[in-house]
């Protein structure tokens, strides 16, 4: 059982909306079922609407309500900064967390550009050298199907990687009624659904494969141009105006690449794919095997052994809930599925761990950065004709 004698961890966090509350019951639920080295305190949540934010913390059990997030930050009893906010604050606040010697946890993309990816990952280490440990929230690399899937490529189980195909399907924005939140600005955003949710595949194909994207060929598209501008905002709830606003983001992004290890690869990102609502297709093609997922089915992994025998060969559909699987010894029994909360409980233990241990956490900011390089390569092949751009690869690691 989760002890409750570990040393504690304050945790301050800055965004009270859709990620605000994934990672409040991630910090919530860490010490109740597993058993990290930190036990995290939820000290204090920041918002500029300190009603809305207030209801979070009274929903989630957060101890204060801060509306500027300098004070938060300034505050003694917080040790860890988590940034769950708009792209465009996510330098600014994690550069002066670093700054004032707080462990950072930021959410994906790690920032709008490349240069303010840059900053962050340099602060970032920094910081290392006096044991101060960041990490981005790529949460679904803590599903433990796609965990599982890194097994068995690290294993050697599908052999050399020749074709990786990724999609991330979304429907939410087909309604061209849909209000123009700040998703579809790319001032606040820095992309739209390449950002959004094409650094998710991004990451996943690497993650799996343990390989970098080394180039991109890539096609963007806006289907809608204009939307109705949001209206007031009572509480967690938005009214829609009369008004109506440009929206300056991509709504698809479709690219082919090349991984550093020969592998061949396809990437589509959507938020107009109808009837998809969070389909996250991988497909991971080798050698000796195949492995297969789709997120909508998100406790199934589909494996292909190419040493089965032609008279018995087939995908397996293999259901990722013993408790030899990751992270899923800590829950239910086998067969009661998880859930997509449940990656943020997982983020949320992996990075009290690393910090009680004092070792570095994944992903980094330079892999965050790794992956900011991604996107604006596809950008920039975009914006060029789909021309075949480079990706600048990582600095060998420590």
């Amino acid at each position: 059982m989760p002890s409750h004698d570990r040393p504690t961890l304050g945790i301050g966090m800055i965004g009270y909306s859709f990620m605000g509350m994934a990672h409040s019951q991630g910090w919530r639920n860490a010490s109740s079922f597993f058993d990290p080295a930190l036990r995290p305190e939820l000290v204090a949540i920041g918002g500029r609407d300190g009603a809305a934010a207030g209801e979070v913390a009274r929903r989630f059990g957060w101890q204060h309500v801060e509306t500027d997030w300098r004070a938060l930050i300034a505050r003694d009893d917080v040790d860890l900064v988590d940034i769950c906010t708009p792209g465009d604050t996510h330098a600014e606040i994690a550069l002066a967390a670093l700054a004032a010697g707080k462990h950072v946890l930021c959410e994906k993309p790690l920032a709008n550009t490349v240069e303010e990816a840059l900053a962050m990952a340099e602060a970032a280490e920094r910081a290392r050298a006096d044991g101060i440990r960041s990490m981005v929230g790529f949460t679904y690399r803590r599903v433990p199907a796609i965990a599982h899937a890194r097994k068995l490529v690290r294993d050697g189980r599908i052999g050399e990687i020749r074709h990786v195909r990724a999609q991330y399907l979304q429907d939410w924005l087909v309604d061209p009624e849909s209000p123009l939140t700040w998703r579809l600005q790319k001032d606040r955003a820095g992309s739209g659904a390449l950002g959004d949710i094409g650094a998710h595949i991004i990451d996943l194909t690497q993650f799996v494969t343990g390989e970098q994207l080394a180039g991109v060929s890539a096609i963007t598209e806006t289907f809608v141009k204009e939307r109705p501008l949001p209206g007031a905002v009572h509480g967690l709830r938005a009214e829609v105006s009369d008004g109506r606003g440009q929206v300056t983001v991509d709504d698809a992004a479709v690219f082919v690449g090349r991984f550093t290890g020969g592998a061949l690869a396809t990437f589509e990102a959507t938020r107009f794919a109808t009837g998809r609502k969070n389909s996250i297709r991988l497909e991971f093609n080798g050698s000796r095997g195949s492995i297969a997922f789709d997120f909508e089915d998100m406790n199934v992994l589909q494996f292909f052994d190419g040493a089965t025998p032609a008279t018995e060969a087939g995908f397996t559909r293999v259901v990722v809930t013993e408790p030899e699987h990751p992270y899923v010894a800590a829950w239910w029994p086998a067969g009661h599925g998880l859930g997509y909360e449940h990656g943020f409980t997982h983020q949320a233990v992996d990075l009290l761990t690393a910090i009680g241990e004092d070792r570095d956490p994944e992903p980094s900011f330079a892999d965050g950065l790794a992956i900011q390089r991604a996107l604006d390569a596809v950008e920039t092949s975009a914006a060029s004709g789909a021309a075949w751009t480079p990706i600048e690869q990582p600095a060998p690691t420590h």
